[in-house]
């Protein structure tokens, strides 16, 4: 099989079904599946034999989905999940349990920040937010109850690129795993090539790329050693009640590297059931068959978009990974040769008045609270997506009351450019 992004994006995890020989994924819209005997049904439940049981767990077409994002992110295996939400959630949950913590990086979405500072907070697991502008905050808030590393590779909205190397190698001789959103840089970085140890992306964005599906899914990269420090993995490591007493990383050995996404698939997502529907992971492959397409296309219109706006007298900052010095530039660099994806940023020197009086003067762009759609889409964070974040909390990730977040599709430039000069020109009266 190629490992060009474009070979695979349309290929992998997928050729044609045995029973029909249809070449699209259908959409298998089942609950359940008939097992061969009573044999067979027992050997799925032990294990013994990889398989449908319930939709809830596995689907036909959902395998298909998890396939071929793995083979993209250059994982062992997947799990496709209802949001990204979800799949933000269950990766820590699959590791750290009441009175364990992780060390996460301020640069984060809104909505996985609450989730982490307070819902993951209420269920005993205790999340230390560190600056990633010093990969050594990382060490310097672990302790032994800390049970992994979370950060975003391209933070939204705060877009400046995470040391991935730097902190998976302070982790790893720990036993800490780094796990990695992808969402906002699908193919630009692979940060398993990079010493990351779990994947994750919000299906709903770049991937999925038409604003039509929400899903989630976490990928493993089957290059973490969860045998070697039995204590600081415990979950996967002692037996597990909730799974007649499997041990994780002994009940796989016949399968591959992959005692992460197991676990996750037949208890994380067994118990809270947060599955993702078999239609919408049909609508999020087809989605996915033209993401190396389109994520060049954002990428040349974004950094077109922001060196036109860093002309504009009328914006006081431009947010973007190119506009970045120093150690953020470099990292830029080192990470982002091949793009720097669709997302840029403006503080608008009015502040938040200005900031909505350009929102609302925008006509081609959508205002809406997602990214990565293949149309431009706009939003205002500090009154929308981080409004349930105090102050402090907004500056930390990146948000001012001036801050516009761009999404930049991939319409024509002139188009994008002309649409950005009318709102400013509108914003400044």
């Amino acid at each position: 099989m190629s490992t060009h992004p474009e070979t695979l994006a349309l290929h992998a995890g997928w050729r044609r079904d045995e029973a029909t020989t249809s070449v699209a994924v259908p959409i298998y819209q089942t609950t359940s599946y008939q097992f061969n005997s009573t044999e067979h049904a027992a050997n799925l439940f032990a294990l013994k034999e990889l398989g449908n049981i319930y939709t809830r767990l596995t689907n036909p077409t959902n395998d298909a989905l998890e396939k071929r994002v793995a083979a993209l992110e250059g994982g062992v295996a997947a799990l496709a999940v209802a949001s990204g939400q979800a799949a933000s959630a269950m990766t820590v949950q699959n590791l750290a349990r009441n009175g364990d913590n992780i060390v996460a990086s301020t640069d984060l979405y809104g909505g996985t920040w609450n989730l982490f500072a307070n819902t993951l907070k209420d269920q005993g697991i205790e999340v230390r937010f560190v600056d990633p502008e010093d990969p050594a905050a990382f060490a310097r808030a672990t302790d032994d109850r800390t049970r992994a590393y979370y950060a975003e590779t391209l933070p939204n909205p705060k877009l400046r690129v995470f040391p991935i190397a730097e902190v998976a190698a302070i982790g790893r001789p720990l036993g800490i795993p780094l796990i990695m959103d992808n969402t906002a840089a699908p193919l630009l970085v692979r940060p398993f090539d990079h010493g990351a140890a779990i994947v994750m992306h919000s299906l709903t964005k770049y991937l999925g790329g038409h604003g039509s599906s929400i899903g989630g899914i976490i990928i493993d990269g089957g290059n973490f050693d969860w045998e070697a420090h039995p204590a600081r993995q415990p979950a996967l490591n002692t037996p597990d009640p909730s799974y007649h007493g499997a041990v994780w990383t002994q009940a796989v050995k016949g399968i591959g590297p992959v005692a992460y996404i197991i676990k996750a698939r037949t208890t994380i997502l067994r118990d809270l059931g947060a599955a993702l529907s078999p239609f919408n992971a049909f609508l999020i492959i087809q989605g996915v068959e033209t993401v190396a397409l389109r994520m060049r296309a954002h990428s040349e219109n974004a950094l077109a978009a922001a060196k036109f706006l860093q002309g504009r007298p009328e914006v006081d900052r431009v947010i973007h990974p190119s506009t970045l010095t120093g150690v953020g530039a470099e990292r830029t660099r080192k990470y982002l040769p091949n793009g720097m994806g669709g997302l840029c940023g403006i503080e608008l020197k009015g502040g938040m008045e200005a900031g909505k009086k350009f929102i609302d003067a925008l006509k081609m762009f959508y205002h809406v609270a997602n990214i990565g759609d293949a149309r431009s889409l706009a939003i205002h964070p500090a009154s929308t997506t981080h409004s349930q974040l105090n102050q402090a909390e907004q500056a930390a990730t990146g948000v001012s009351p001036g801050y516009v977040r761009l999404s930049i599709g991939i319409e024509h430039i002139d188009d994008i450019l002309a649409d950005l000069g009318q709102a400013l020109d509108a914003a400044s009266k």
